[in-house]
């Protein structure tokens, strides 16, 4: 393991130098790449460090053990001995798992729609749920939450809802989140006391640089309209709100959430470009998927992910062949546990990939 690590130093060093020099810092794109590839090495270089001082621990202790015959000096080197013998394990398993290839987009923002599926009124209902636990489980993280557009359903939640999450590492955690999610329980539409089972859908894109997705703004339609939801006495008085057009690819994207057209339009055009951005990823986490036969990651949107069992107060990760009994918490945005669990799967199946170099 200290032979990679040392090839990683090796790199860690050529982006320490890399940074400082001016034609990279001029360069916007190629900038942020090294920024970010430095942070992350930085923290291997950390553990780095660490694995290299308990390692000299053992040595040392180990030295001691042979050829001293203090008793005091016996005492401490075999609680140094067993200290280290104790960590290193762990410590080897955290630097496996940093060392697993880091997804690119996993850093970036992302952009998140939630769309009612089958079931009418209360599957617009339940859209309204999952896109409430998404946004608590959002606030939590501290991460911006910010809505693009949405379609009210006519009993409450929402037919799509589209929102912005800008944060830390916010689409490598959010991507777990995308498939189709069902609910059974007794609707609030229900006279008869039945229990229906209805559906919502999301989708998780990574939200596109500029420099990621260059779009031809002769390959745009845009068009203006009036607002048709909260925002005073502007709606429905002023064009402020903006549909794009990608006319090669038929791909919509629209903003009326801002009173400021010039703003509605700024963000139709970022989820434009993560929308034509998503399309080609999508086809790579398939194939990537299809190669390694996960699931869990493979962006496919209509697999069923998850299952909310009010009267059994369950919640079923399919995927994973998770269960727990929790759904007031998780509906209200506790879902760490499951994502934390959905990680621990897709990096296992990553680490037996490239267990054979370590």
């Amino acid at each position: 393991m200290l032979d990679k690590l040392n090839l990683i130093k090796q790199r860690f060093d050529e982006v320490s130098d890399l940074i400082i020099q001016p034609d990279i810092i001029s360069d916007q794109k190629r900038y942020i790449e090294l920024s970010k590839e430095y942070k992350e090495l930085r923290a291997i270089m950390e553990e780095r460090d660490h694995y290299i001082e308990i390692k000299n621990n053992l040595e040392e202790a180990e030295e001691i053990l042979n050829n001293e015959s203090d008793p005091e000096m016996v005492d401490m080197a075999k609680l140094q001995y067993e200290e280290a013998k104790d960590e290193l394990p762990q410590l080897e398993e955290k630097i496996r798992m940093m060392l697993i290839p880091k997804d690119p987009e996993d850093a970036k923002n992302a952009v998140v729609e939630v769309r009612a599926g089958t079931g009418g009124d209360e599957a617009s209902i339940f859209a309204g749920d999952i896109f409430r636990m998404l946004t608590k489980y959002c606030e939590h993280k501290g991460w911006k939450v910010d809505v693009v557009d949405y379609s009210e359903g006519t009993n409450g939640g929402y037919k799509e809802i589209q929102f912005e999450v800008s944060g830390e590492e916010v689409y490598g955690t959010l991507k777990y989140e995308a498939g189709v999610h069902r609910v059974q329980r007794v609707p609030q539409t229900e006279t008869q006391g039945r229990v229906h089972t209805s559906a919502a859908t999301v989708m998780v894109f990574p939200e596109a640089e500029e420099f990621d997705i260059e779009i031809n703004p002769k390959d745009v339609r845009i068009d203006y309209f009036c607002s048709s939801g909260p925002g005073g006495q502007s709606v429905n008085t002023t064009y402020s709100a903006v549909r794009l057009t990608h006319e090669p690819t038929g791909i919509v994207a629209q903003c009326q959430d801002q009173k400021s057209q010039h703003k509605n339009k700024e963000k139709a055009f970022r989820v434009l470009r993560s929308r034509l951005y998503e399309m080609e990823l999508a086809k790579k986490q398939a194939e990537d998927a299809e190669k390694r036969g996960s699931m869990v990651t493979s962006g496919d949107r209509s697999a069923k992910i998850r299952t909310y069992n009010y009267a059994q107060s369950r919640v079923t990760d399919h995927r994973i062949n998770l269960t727990l009994y929790d759904l007031d918490n998780i509906i209200n945005g506790d879902i760490q546990k499951i994502i934390d669990e959905l990680k621990l799967v897709d990096n296992t199946e990553k680490l037996k990939n490239i267990s054979d170099d370590l």
